[in-house]
């Protein structure tokens, strides 16, 4: 299969479905993104030399799992008012023909992500399924969908750790919190991590089962985890 993520700001993948996508490629399957506002927005100083750094750091974190990102180079916190990604969206579904996209949540806290998700959300229609990410820090968020990713929480903080420019301490110190409750959510003892996500049925994808990976082991309250 091929799996695209599509995030809005460039550390955004690696903060919300970093995890998924190493799981997907760990399984064989074919893994990219796609980065939809070029960052400049996100720090102090020149908006122009923040650009190139976030861009390089975006280089950097995707490289842990070999991949390019695409960029989408839209202005960063007026994705909802940029008429023209909306065709470059469609048109980077239609050239990569996925089989699954991930975005971020309807409901997630900044504006470019709830605008991207719309976006996205559109351009898919019925071509293929979205599945949907955590909100930041699970806030106002109702999963339906957990996914292991303990194999792969170190090279998540390494490629959060690469935007250097976003004191990304505090993003490893969030998901190491966020990732750990979802697993405790799922029974886990020990030291797992897991990302959730949502999926909404849309004809013609009602069910998704077959495209997911497998869920987390369940264990009955009070019996210890058989991995």
């Amino acid at each position: 299969m091929r799996i695209i993520g599509f995030g809005a700001h460039p550390d955004d993948v690696e903060i919300f479905f970093f995890g998924l996508l190493a799981t997907y490629q760990a399984a064989g399957h074919d893994i990219g993104w796609v980065i939809a506002t070029d960052g400049a927005a996100g720090g102090e100083g020149e908006k122009e030399a923040l650009r190139r750094t976030r861009r390089a750091e975006a280089l950097a974190g995707a490289a842990i799992l070999g991949v390019t990102p695409v960029f989408l180079d839209a202005p960063d916190g007026a994705l909802a008012e940029d008429r023209a990604v909306a065709g470059r969206i469609a048109a980077l579904i239609e050239e990569m023909a996925p089989d699954l996209v991930v975005t971020h949540a309807p409901n997630d806290y900044h504006p470019d992500h709830r605008a991207l998700s719309r976006l996205v959300s559109d351009a898919a229609r019925f071509r293929v399924p979205v599945l949907f990410a955590d909100t930041l820090l699970g806030v106002e968020a109702a999963p339906t969908i957990y996914v292991d990713i303990s194999a792969h929480f170190a090279a998540k903080c390494a490629a959060i750790a690469a935007h250097a420019s976003q004191r990304p301490q505090r993003f490893v110190e969030a998901v190491t919190g966020w990732n750990r409750f979802r697993a405790l959510q799922c029974g886990y003892d020990g030291g797992a991590y897991a990302e959730a996500f949502s999926f909404s049925p849309r004809f013609p994808f009602s069910d998704i089962r077959g495209l997911l990976p497998p869920a987390p082991p369940l264990r009955p309250l009070g019996r210890p985890l058989s991995r």
